[in-house]
Order: structure tokens, then sequence, then C-alpha cells
């Protein structure tokens, strides 16, 4: 039966009178008829994307339960004046929907409809894993498979949960593939030992012109480990290594060639991968055929392709002149400490002379180069923070 018309039951009358059918005057009380409701979306091919409504003709609802016939349910509030009900969440597309209403008189109607399925999907990565345990630099990042116009809407379907109320707020701008990307940074680095959930809401959600409708829902958890830092100075040649507030190594580097293409990125970074044994050819950064060789201890911080790694080739320079490519580079003992006690989502934050500035926000995590106001900015729900 669908809805968006009537559901009326036949009403039940009296059908006789006293015994012997002598009709003594005293009519049967009438019972009363079941309920009509009407509901927005109606047949089979129902518009996604937008809440769920039910009315009510006449008392009052008590009951309206939204299901998908998955064992999902659409969660929505009844209306103070109790004739009508509205979903939470929106009908995601191409699913069957039942809808069962009570009211207070404990008479029920029902109803059926079916969603279009949705022209175009719109998908997400999500950063960091679940379960993963991470540094105190590492922000809650998703890119969008697709353009994302209704930035407001979507963000308003993401949320994120602590365990010691971090203060945080989410923020829009282009990731280095060029795809729309919103970041969760709290205001300062995170607590060692806390616990983040993030929710991520988004089945039924369109994305606005071009970018398609997410058809799920996504979520991540994960928990801060060790407040470890390493910070890199070029004018000493030198990296230490911090761990909550103590300095626990020191290590002597040699980073980018100062000027030109060659020099390292400044400010500060996060440890984005740590990826080991990699090739490393200069043509894929735009550095001609200066250098294609394997490298060990490989830890990423740009996606432009910087790196803190092994450089036993640089050897003569460690601690005595930036003379690499752009990579803070280190012996071979260096590194292999560093990557065995560094964690993804390490502070790295790179200060003196001879850089090439700070690199773009979205090639890699650029987020912590912004004071707190200016990142609050990049909110599109007017920059509010969102306490976890």
């Amino acid at each position: 039966m669908l809805a968006g018309t009537a559901l009326m039951a036949a009403a039940l009358t009296a059908c006789g009178g006293g015994s012997g059918g002598s009709g003594d005057g005293k009519a049967e009380p009438k019972k009363k008829s079941d309920m009509a409701i009407t509901v927005n979306l109606t047949g089979d091919q129902a518009k996604p994307g937008e809440p769920v409504k039910v009315s009510l003709a006449e008392g009052k609802l008590s009951l309206v339960k939204v299901s998908d016939g998955k064992g999902g349910e659409l969660p929505g509030k009844i209306a103070d004046d109790g004739r009508t009900w509205a979903s939470e969440r929106n009908a995601s597309p191409g699913t069957d929907y039942k809808v069962e209403a009570q009211n207070t008189d404990s008479q029920s109607a029902s109803a059926q409809f079916k969603t279009a399925a949705a022209d175009k999907v719109n998908k997400v990565t999500i950063n960091p894993g679940k379960g993963s345990t991470v540094g105190v630099a590492q922000p809650v990042s998703i890119v969008f498979d697709n353009p994302v116009k209704n930035k407001a809407d979507v963000e308003k379907h993401l949320k994120v949960t602590t365990s010691n109320n971090t203060e945080g707020s989410w923020g829009w701008f282009k990731d280095y593939t060029g795809n729309d990307r919103v970041d969760w940074r709290p205001k300062d680095y995170w607590k060692s030992g806390t616990d983040v959930k993030v929710e991520m809401n988004l089945n039924g959600v369109d994305s606005g012109q071009g970018g398609g409708m997410f058809v799920k829902d996504y979520s991540t958890d994960f928990k801060i480990g060790k407040d470890r830092r390493l910070q890199v100075d070029l004018d000493a040649k030198k990296m230490t290594v911090t761990e909550d507030g103590q300095a626990v190594k020191t290590i002597p580097v040699s980073a980018g060639t100062p000027g030109g293409k060659k020099a390292s990125w400044s400010g500060k970074m996060v440890l984005m991968t740590k990826e080991g044994t990699i090739r490393m050819d200069s043509q894929t950064v735009g550095l001609g055929d200066s250098y294609d060789k394997m490298v060990d201890y490989s830890m990423r911080l740009t996606w432009s392709g910087m790196y803190i790694h092994a450089a036993p080739w640089n050897e003569a320079n460690f601690g005595r002149a930036n003379a690499s490519s752009g990579c803070v580079g280190m012996s071979d003992a260096n590194a292999k400490a560093l990557f065995a006690m560094a964690q993804v989502g390490d502070v790295v934050e790179v200060t003196g002379d001879g850089s090439k500035g700070k690199a773009d926000i979205g090639n890699g995590y650029g987020e912590w180069n912004l004071s707190w106001d200016e990142w609050k900015a990049k909110s599109a729900l007017s920059g509010a923070p969102q306490n976890g």
C-alpha cells in the first residue's frame, strides 16, 4: 500500500440488538476505525536525500517506525503537537522503506515506498584507520572521490567524540590530488592517551552538483600515543627528538640544498607514513635525473616527496651542510633507530634558513601552520568549534 494516500480501514459497525433480536434500544458502542496517515515520499521512485515526514489527520502520534528491511531504522521525532513526525536522517537511495505508525488511541497505519537509485555515488577515504595508534599531531582527514558543493550540509553529518572533550574544528580545502578534503584538527596537539571516535553519518546526504549522493555511513576510531616531536634545525643541521617534553635523541642530519627546488619545506608537518625501503626517482618529483635509488627507513612528510630517511651516500654532510634533494637524511644507524621509535602522526617541525617555505596545506597535513582562528575559519559552519 503506498504512502501519500489516506490509509483508512473500513469502520466496524454494530451488528445487532440484544439477545433474541428484541431490540431493547441499546446500541453496542461503535468500534474505532484505524487512523489515516500521509507520508511525503511515495511510489517506487521516491526522491532520496531528504527526511521522511509522516502526518496524522486527526489525533496524536505515539509511535512512528521507518525501517529499511535490512535491520536499519531512520531515527526521528514527533512534533510537540503530536500531528507530525520527521526523520533525523535522510532517506537513502535505492532503498525499500516501510512506515509503521500508531496513535495515542492504539490505532495503527502503515505505508511503503522505495527511493530511486542515485545517479552518482560519492565515496570517501579516511585517516587514521580503525584501531590505530597515532601521534599527537595526527588530524582526522577525509578525502572525497567527487566534488562536495554542499559542504555545510555534509559537515553537519560529521561528528568527533573524544574521551576528554578535546576542542577542535573541521576545515575544508583541496587535497594534493585536487579533490575536496575536510580535516578535523584539535585546537592544540592531542593529549597522549586520548580515545577518538569519528562518525560520518553520510548515508542519504547529497554532495551537490557533480558530486553525487552518499549511500553509506562511515566511521573510524583511534588512540593517541606517546607525545613525540621531531625538531629539525636547518641552521644547526641536526634533529632533536623529544618524548613528553624531554630530549631523548639528537641526530646529525643533512637537509635540502638551500635555494631552488632542492630546498626542504619548513614549518610544522606530520609524519604521514612509515614506508620503509622504497625506490626514489627524482624524475617523479620534477628534479630531472638527479637520482634513482632504493632508500631505507623512509618516512613521508609530504605528498610531493619530502621524507626522513637513511642517506649513507651523503655521510660527509651530516651535521655540516644541507646538501640533499629536499629530504632530511641521516646515517643508517640513526635512521633505523628513529624508524623504530617514530609513529605516524608525530610532530615534525623544520626551522632555520634555506627552506623553500611552508608546503601547501593539502600537501600532507599542513593545518598546524595555521593559527586556531585561521583554521576555524575554514569550517563550512562559520568556523564553530566542535567539542568531542
